[in-house]
């Protein structure tokens, strides 16, 4: 498998057409399910559309660019954005949406953040080996999905030296993206919070 990564489109800020990435990943997942024969359901596929259109715009800190895209989200928000109004969707019934969604390899859990976030290759990872390689900023929230296969093999060459019988391998790198860098005033440190001393 080939290297590849969507920090550009991550990070973009309003540079980015999210609404293209949305509608990009329901039409694979639909492909995908389909040659699988596996049911994407209505509600599976809305809760694959929320995942994939993470936070609202304005639902990050003031000041930060609050990105509408890539943004992991934890199943009570989805929960709350699948009620409409006149009666709350059902806890279990957004799991195991989440749970099919994970099996097909159409989103990652975030360990860290215990939330969700779109899989930016369901076709790229072999049956099995859905693991990923993250991103994520801590001041803003957006997470990027890298992947080299080099880093996975680093990582099942030496549990295979040490006899350890790999289940899962996802990475979680925490920092700051290239949008919140520009942001900060001069010599204050990435993540730090504007106007406070070191």
């Amino acid at each position: 498998m080939s290297a590849f990564d969507n920090a550009s489109a991550s990070f973009a800020g309003a540079r980015h057409d999210h609404g293209a990435c949305v509608r990009g990943a329901l039409a694979t997942a639909a492909r995908l399910c389909a040659a699988r024969g596996a049911r994407l359901t209505p509600l599976r596929r809305r809760v694959l559309e929320l995942v994939w259109r993470g936070h609202a715009p304005g639902s990050h800190a003031p000041g930060s660019h609050a990105p509408a895209s890539h943004a992991p989200i934890g199943a009570y928000d989805l929960l709350a954005r699948l009620s409409d109004g006149k009666r709350a969707a059902a806890p279990p019934t957004v799991y195991r949406a989440l749970e099919f969604l994970l099996a097909q390899g159409l989103i990652h859990r975030i360990e860290s953040l215990n939330a969700y976030v779109g899989c930016m290759n369901p076709e790229g990872h072999p049956e099995g080996a859905h693991g990923g390689q993250f991103l994520i900023c801590s001041d803003c929230g957006a997470a990027a999905e890298v992947h080299d296969p080099r880093v996975d093999a680093a990582v099942a060459r030496r549990a295979e030296e040490l006899g350890f019988a790999v289940r899962r391998k996802t990475i979680e790198v925490e920092g700051v993206c290239p949008p919140c860098q520009r942001r900060q005033e001069p010599g204050q440190e990435p993540g730090q919070e504007p106007g406070r001393g070191r």
